[in-house]
């Protein structure tokens, strides 16, 4: 699918983020920068911060752009540092004219990674390249992330994304629709968007499993058929990642108990399984470091945010533990 600017549905829940993302991306380098997008999981913050490398690549206004998920800029920093290729890798993101991020919190608690941005971003930064970086959550809230990277992060625009209302749900469902050849009944929309209002990526995995069984079935779309799809979407999204699920996960992975994750046992075949645990509910959930803990026996967050911190610098060096976490996240769906 191409992100652009023409096909991102404007409401009153992502307007700013959109005049200012399509304001960075008619003159990259000025007024805002950085821009730094934030909000939930499928908000659009990925259509945007792609549409804004689009739109700079097609008009021809910079040399270089660069847009890629933080989780990337991690992993080739590791494969440089193993190869000692740093010298290329710094030339190649320090000469760019755009460097667009997204998932920046997936830095929190790599510590060579934020030395490494630390650097990039301040490189950029004075040579007056445009710098856009999205986010789950905003920098306040990314943890553990150095504060002279924070500060960055803050120096610029920042632009919340909520949640879609009610009609711009049921326009981005037209809009979908239309996308897709798919002949979509205003009471059928406005099903789905009233059961549906969490984020776009919701509404456009319904619609594309609605237009998919009224395709296969040769039927119309009706409210009797959307509300049988709705109800099975329902069903199957209440598997969502969760901390159990998480703990059922690593458990099975590691051949532990759940209930040891949960108990006091500090040996390290119980440990570090609970570590990785606690680093997956702060990077695949939105629950508090308080909130994890509570889910492990009732741990401080202290304790969650150390454990967080050492297993992203584990990730970060030891190749065996960025495979298992790989692993978990495939199994996870996250």
């Amino acid at each position: 699918m191409s992100y652009t600017f023409a096909n991102f549905v404007v409401g009153s829940s992502n307007q700013f983020a959109h005049a200012a993302a399509l304001a960075v991306a008619n003159h990259p380098g000025g007024a805002y920068n950085p821009l730094f997008l934030y909000g939930g999981v499928g908000l659009g913050k990925t259509h945007l911060v792609q549409a804004i490398s689009q739109h700079i690549a097609q008009e021809g206004l910079t040399r270089r752009v660069i847009c890629l998920p933080a989780e990337r800029f991690v992993h080739e920093l590791v494969s440089s540092l193993q190869h000692d290729g740093m010298e290329s890798f710094r030339s190649q993101y320090r000469q760019v004219d755009a460097l667009i991020v997204d998932d920046v919190q997936f830095l929190a608690g790599k510590d060579r990674s934020q030395e490494e941005f630390f650097h990039t971003f301040n490189a950029l930064y004075e040579a007056g390249k445009q710098i856009v970086l999205a986010s789950d959550k905003p920098p306040q809230d990314i943890t553990p992330l150095q504060e002279r990277l924070r500060s960055r992060f803050t120096c610029g625009l920042m632009a919340d994304m909520q949640p879609p209302d009610l009609e711009t749900r049921v326009a981005i469902l037209h809009r979908k629709a239309e996308e897709r050849g798919i002949l979509l009944p205003t009471s059928a929309a406005m099903l789905v968007a009233t059961h549906l209002h969490a984020n776009v990526r919701d509404l456009e995995g319904c619609l594309a499993r609605l237009g998919a069984y009224a395709s296969l079935h040769a039927q119309d779309i009706s409210t009797e058929l959307t509300a049988a799809v709705l109800l099975q979407f329902l069903s199957e999204r209440e598997r969502a990642i969760t901390a159990p699920r998480i703990q059922q996960a690593v458990a099975q992975h590691f051949g532990v108990k759940t209930s040891d994750l949960r108990s006091k046992k500090r040996q390290r075949t119980i440990a570090f399984p609970r570590q990785v645990a606690m680093f997956l509910c702060r990077e695949l959930t939105s629950a508090s470091l308080l909130e994890i803990g509570r889910h492990f026996g009732g741990k401080d967050h202290t304790t969650v945010l150390h454990a967080c911190t050492k297993i992203a610098r584990l990730e970060e060096a030891d190749e065996r533990v960025a495979r298992i976490l790989w692993q978990l996240r495939q199994t996870l769906g996250g």
